[in-house]
């Protein structure tokens, strides 16, 4: 009975179109019931003919003036069309004529939404959902967080995706909004429990998984991110995101031949990607693979030429092999490509320091620390670059740094100084402080300046 019924509308709805498109062109139309034209408008809404929309909508009114569910098509056909201030005004006619419905209150905060009015948009969505039916209550709580994120207010915005997830914990589009919300708050514990919390009542949710390995790795506990994104594969194993991610993971905890197989898996899902063959070059260096390395930076380079990574990586392969100068006009290449990115500059610091290039050496490490104050190991080759000069210089070079600048590298490079220039007394009484401080990280010590392991004051100091 429901598919002959079906068929009925469909047939009438294509023989409505036919002629209501004739009479776009001039033809004259027969009377139609405001059930059909009511379906045309919705019709032409639906497949985003929004000027078809409009001009139906406004031929009904000529002839059902008294029935407002053509003007609010109206309004809607010309939001969709940009006509947001005209919208508007149509829909003050109706408010004057009838007390606002649901659809009307959402059509209005659309259009307040579209003119970046974000404090009317919230308004109007938060009055929809007191009218709202309980199966769209989710979405419409979706826009209004939405409206909360682009009002800079990401923690109401977080509260009300709550509600969405409430009213539908399959709203995978709350989900992922909740973790962008929690990422601008900086709020990763919070995130995590949220997202526990959820699971613990939907535990096949492959994207709240996904997303609690996200959160995990940006805590940097790349243990529990493999546990999440592995509880994700298992409910989903052709998503490809948690595999690149999975891969990302597996770099940190420096466990290259799983980072490799995860990033083929990532590909063979979801296609080639660059960076996925950046990365899988970067994993193979890393392994002292340099031929496959070299394959994979190339291979990423013909699907994006313009990749800074992939320039990097190769220059770094030739750098490895020993061809220096050469590696330099590649790593030139990245940094033009991508000229704010410190790492660069570090890397040509380090190279033209090889081929005792000093004065570029001395530019382009402290270029790279202009960008990025906080990379120790820039700020070490620095100053026993400086060093190399005079260690005055060096020790007036670090304690500016330090002035400016937290870096706990810094310090240890100052204890450094002092024991090169024979001022011991200095130099032990600032190690000692640096261990009072962070007594695991002052042991870097013994990386920058290896004989210290044979000085007992040093090694005493770290041991007690």
């Amino acid at each position: 009975m429901f598919e002959e019924e079906d068929e009925y509308f469909e047939t009438n709805l294509n023989e409505d179109l036919e002629k209501f498109e004739a009479h776009l062109k001039g033809a004259s139309i027969a009377f139609m019931d405001s059930d059909r034209l009511e379906a045309l408008v919705d019709h032409y809404l639906i497949n985003g003919q929004y000027t078809k929309a409009k001009a139906c909508a406004e031929h009904a009114i000529s002839q059902f003036s008294f029935n407002l569910v053509f003007y609010l098509r109206r309004a809607q056909a010309m939001s969709a069309m940009g006509q947001l201030k005209e919208a508007l005004k149509v829909l003050s006619q109706i408010e004057k004529w009838e007390t606002p419905s649901c659809e009307f209150l959402l059509t209005k905060a659309s259009i307040f939404s579209q003119l970046r009015d974000s404090k009317n948009a919230i308004r109007y969505f938060k009055e929809a959902l007191v009218l709202s039916e309980e199966e769209d209550r989710d979405e419409i709580y979706l826009d209004l967080a939405m409206e909360f994120e682009n009002a800079g207010d990401y923690k109401n915005a977080v509260k009300v995706l709550r509600e969405a997830i409430h009213s539908n914990p399959h709203n995978e589009g709350a989900i992922y909004e909740i973790a962008f919300c929690y990422d601008q708050l900086g709020e990763y514990k919070s995130a995590i429990k949220c997202y526990s919390d959820f699971i613990d009542e939907n535990p096949y949710s492959f994207t709240a998984w996904y997303n609690l390995g996200n959160t995990y790795s940006k805590l940097e506990d790349f243990d529990k991110a493999v546990w999440a994104y592995d509880y994700c594969i298992l409910i989903n194993e052709e998503f490809g995101p948690v595999y690149f991610n999975l891969a990302n993971a597996y770099l940190s905890q420096e466990k290259y031949s799983l980072a490799i197989e995860a990033f083929h898996k990532c590909m063979e899902v979801d296609g080639d990607d660059p960076m996925a063959l950046c990365y899988i070059g970067e994993a193979h260096e890393q392994l002292n693979e340099l031929t496959l390395a070299r394959h994979f930076y190339k291979r990423s380079l013909e699907l994006a030429p313009l990749l800074p990574d992939a320039w990097l990586g190769l220059g770094i392969i030739e750098d490895l092999e020993g061809n220096t100068k050469e590696a330099l006009v590649l790593v030139h290449k990245a940094a033009e490509l991508d000229p704010e990115n410190a790492g660069i500059y570090h890397v040509l610091a380090g190279a033209y320091e090889k081929i005792d290039k000093l004065i570029e050496a001395e530019e382009y490490y402290r270029l790279s620390l202009t960008l990025d104050p906080t990379d120790g190991e820039c700020v070490t080759g620095l100053v026993k670059l400086l060093a190399q000069r005079s260690f005055i210089e060096a020790l007036d070079f670090v304690r500016s740094f330090m002035a400016q600048n937290n870096v706990f590298t810094a310090r240890l490079m100052e204890v450094f100084v002092l024991y090169k220039m024979g001022k011991f007394g200095e130099a032990i009484a600032l190690f000692q402080e640096c261990v009072m401080s962070d007594k695991s990280a002052s042991r870097e010590i013994f990386d920058i300046e290896p004989e210290l392991l044979n000085i007992n004051e040093f090694v005493l100091l770290c041991e007690e």
